[in-house]
């Protein structure tokens, strides 16, 4: 019937409308520092390595507390994410600042006989709503318009990479999507915020 209807449009000419994508809540950076102050005040270095994982290697959640000691080349910055979505693996990178400090984790994690990255203290890992927990406690604290959930720091990731002037070609292999135009959403975002920067400078034009 679907395609029925597919070749009576054609004939017909008739154009489907198609609903307009909501582009979605994406935190700005104040709000990221602001959170992520709050998260390091709490002195609870784990939610703080939680947070920069996620932040850095933009992985969703379901993929984040399936990743083991084993997944991770600290010599190339990289994690290996085994079974992702689409049951695909894929390689995403993390920044060599950051390797000293994972590196010192997770070999205090082999300390203590674990498997995962993250575990918690009755050494099971995290859940994926063991993790939106965390984030949502912190989130609240900090006061911000919305809750911060793992794919809100996934958006704010790739929109800030597309920010940067990043080429999706370059972003897709480790983003996990599987096309180029599934990233198309970053561009959007990335325009929309330049276009409040625009209109907050417009005001000053002298003509």
């Amino acid at each position: 019937m679907r395609n029925l209807f597919r070749v009576v449009r054609q004939e017909l000419s008739v154009t489907v409308l198609r609903k307009s994508q909501k582009l979605p809540y994406v935190p700005t950076e104040e709000e990221m520092k602001r959170f992520y102050d709050v998260v390091w005040n709490a002195k609870n270095m784990q939610n703080v390595l939680i947070l920069k994982t996620l932040m850095y290697t933009g992985v969703r959640v379901s993929e984040f507390v399936n990743i083991k000691l084993d997944d991770i080349d600290f010599t190339r910055c990289q994690i290996k994410v085994v079974q992702g979505k689409g049951k695909k693996d894929r390689i995403v990178p993390f920044p060599s600042g950051f390797k000293e400090i994972l590196t010192m984790h997770a070999l205090q994690m082999e300390e203590k006989g674990a498997t995962f990255l993250f575990e918690s203290v009755r050494k099971k890992k995290y859940t994926d709503r063991g993790i939106r927990k965390i984030l949502a406690n912190h989130a609240k604290e900090a006061d911000l318009s919305q809750p911060i959930s793992p794919h809100k720091l996934r958006h704010f990731l790739f929109t800030w990479l597309k920010k940067q002037g990043i080429d999706d070609a370059l972003i897709q292999p480790y983003s996990g999507h599987e096309s180029r135009q599934s990233l198309e959403i970053y561009s959007k975002l990335s325009i929309t915020e330049a276009q409040n920067e625009y209109e907050n400078v417009i005001k000053n034009f002298p003509v």
